[in-house]
């Protein structure tokens, strides 16, 4: 395979994966439990549920929040990635330099 047409595979990879994982975060966050999780649980039987403030927008359980959330690791991964990459390429041109 070329490295022309590995780097078109690769990048159709990530689109697709990157569609998947949308969809899956909306429709996870869709579909979660409505049931209080356990600090919610607790404070309700503490009677101390009502005097938080309430979460709207990003910070609440939904579809947007669930794909911010998946763009923002995505994000941290890839540039991990690519400062991996980065670092691995300058390690082996500084090690060939050394051995000459």
């Amino acid at each position: 395979m070329s490295g022309t047409s590995r780097r078109s595979s690769t990048r159709w990879l990530v689109v697709v994966a990157v569609a998947v994982i949308v969809v899956l975060a909306a429709v996870a966050s869709v579909l979660a439990s409505h049931d209080p999780d356990g600090l919610t649980k607790v404070s309700q039987q503490q009677g101390f549920a009502h005097s938080g403030h309430a979460r709207h927008g990003l910070l609440s359980y939904g579809p947007v929040a669930g794909v911010v959330g998946m763009v923002i690791v995505l994000g941290l991964a890839a540039g991990l990635a690519r400062l991996a990459r980065r670092r691995a390429r300058t390690d082996g041109v500084d090690a060939h330099r050394t051995e000459d």
